[in-house]
């Protein structure tokens, strides 16, 4: 699950960026949203394999503690970048004449800039503080799947779910494949 998320959210980043037709609001927002989902699970899942195969649950607190940090930096971000492509949409059916005004490449990098630093303002000290004030605590086996559903699944089923269901993203993958097949063959 690990390789198919960091896979087809690598591939929507490589679509996104080799297709000019792509280059809109929507894509750039799905583009960084891949990007966030990469990261998200690359926070937690290599160490969650690691005590998988060595049979070991132990973690430094410093590596718990980063580990923490960044798994609720990349959780948040994704919460504000979902809600930056809500606006997107918004304002592309709702003011669809202006929406090309509105949505101008310069504003949807400030978007994307204002939810990162948005999160990192927002959620740095509250986030360490709240985690290190908390008691060690037990977990359950409902718990390890919940956290398996939030870390692992949604992260490999985002790119099915905004992307690869869309014809323009098949259009733009399966001109990239081809292009990339015969640059293989000429060479």
């Amino acid at each position: 699950m690990y390789l198919i998320t960091v896979v087809g959210n690598l591939l929507i980043i490589l679509t996104v960026c080799s297709d000019s037709h792509l280059h809109t609001p929507m894509y750039f927002f799905l583009a960084n949203l891949s990007f966030v989902d990469i990261f998200s699970t690359s926070t937690t899942v290599p160490k969650m394999l690691m005590n998988i195969q060595t049979e070991s649950k132990v973690i430094t607190f410093a590596g718990c503690v980063t580990q923490i940090y960044f798994f609720i930096l990349f959780a948040v971000l994704d919460v504000f970048l979902l809600s930056v492509m809500a606006y997107d949409r918004y304002v592309a059916i709702c003011h669809p004449l202006h929406y090309k005004v509105i949505m101008k490449p310069r504003f949807c990098g400030l978007l994307v800039l204002l939810s990162w630093l948005s999160v990192v303002s927002l959620f740095y000290c509250t986030m360490l503080g709240v985690y290190l004030s908390s008691a060690a605590t037990q977990s359950s086996h409902a718990s390890a799947v919940a956290s398996v559903m939030y870390t692992v699944v949604t992260p490999m089923l985002n790119p099915f779910i905004y992307s690869l269901r869309n014809k323009d993203i098949k259009r733009a993958l399966k001109t990239f494949f081809l292009r990339e097949i015969l640059h293989g063959q000429l060479s």
